[in-house]
């Protein structure tokens, strides 16, 4: 499955990332890679006002296409009705919105439509990722470190 997202209607509604905040796009993104990696699905998230626009080498993964409308030129709304115009297999993607132009799009298209609430109850059902708070080496990783990492003048066995 392919989610179809506009990213700033996203940001809006979630209780912990602001439209204020300059860093609102790569939290929102964090949060999809979250997503994606449980549950194998792929997303692309549109957001308005990118200059030059395009997708963002630093921000999408093999998982997450991160998209900039050119503020100069269309905006997200337009950007993904225009990606939805040239979908040929309509049965694997889903919009995610609650804007009315681009969901009768998706509907001509015969592309699945979720709301903004219903695909935040999937989202805030990702975990966090784990951390390791005291990782374990083994005597054979201590060793190879050590040996990476000293002087051979001031270690001995």
């Amino acid at each position: 499955m392919r989610y179809l997202i506009d990213g700033h209607n996203l940001i809006a509604q979630l209780p912990d990332i602001s439209l204020d905040d300059p860093h609102d796009e790569a939290k929102l993104v964090y949060k999809l890679r979250s997503f994606c990696t449980r549950t194998h699905h792929r997303v692309t998230v549109v957001f308005d006002g990118g200059l030059p626009g395009g997708v963002s080498t630093s921000l999408s993964t093999s998982k997450v296409t991160a998209k900039f409308a050119s503020s100069e030129r269309m905006t997200a709304d337009q950007v993904l009705s225009n990606m939805m115009r040239k979908i040929k297999n309509a049965s694997g993607y889903t919009l995610v919105s609650n804007d009315q132009e681009v969901i009768a799009v998706a509907k001509k298209r015969g592309i699945a439509v979720m709301r903004l609430h219903q695909f935040m109850a999937q989202l805030a059902a990702t975990p966090p990722p784990e951390k390791a708070d005291n990782p374990q080496l083994t005597d054979d990783e201590v060793e190879e470190w050590l040996n990476i990492f000293s002087d051979d003048s001031d270690y001995s066995h």
